[in-house]
C-alpha cells in the first residue's frame, strides 16, 4: 500500500474520531441506562477508544508491509 493511502485513511479515522466523540453524537449516549452494571456513556467511551486504535493499528501494520 501507498503511504499517502495510509495517510488518507488515518485523517479519515481521525476525522471519525472527532465526530463519534463530540457532542451531538455523545448525547445519544447519555442515558441512566446500564450495561453489564456500567453506565452506557462509559461503554460508548471505550469501546469506541479500543475500536480507533485498532483500525489506526491495523492500517499502520497493512502499510509497513
Amino acid at each position: 500500500m501507498r503511504k499517502g493511502l495510509a495517510g488518507q485513511r488515518l485523517v479519515a479515522v481521525f476525522i471519525a474520531g472527532l465526530v463519534l466523540l463530540n457532542y451531538p453524537i455523545l448525547s445519544l449516549f447519555d442515558r441512566p441506562q446500564t450495561v453489564l452494571g456500567l453506565p452506557l456513556l462509559h461503554v460508548y467511551l471505550f469501546s469506541v477508544w479500543v475500536a480507533l486504535i485498532l483500525v489506526v493499528a491495523w492500517i499502520v501494520e497493512r502499510g509497513a508491509r
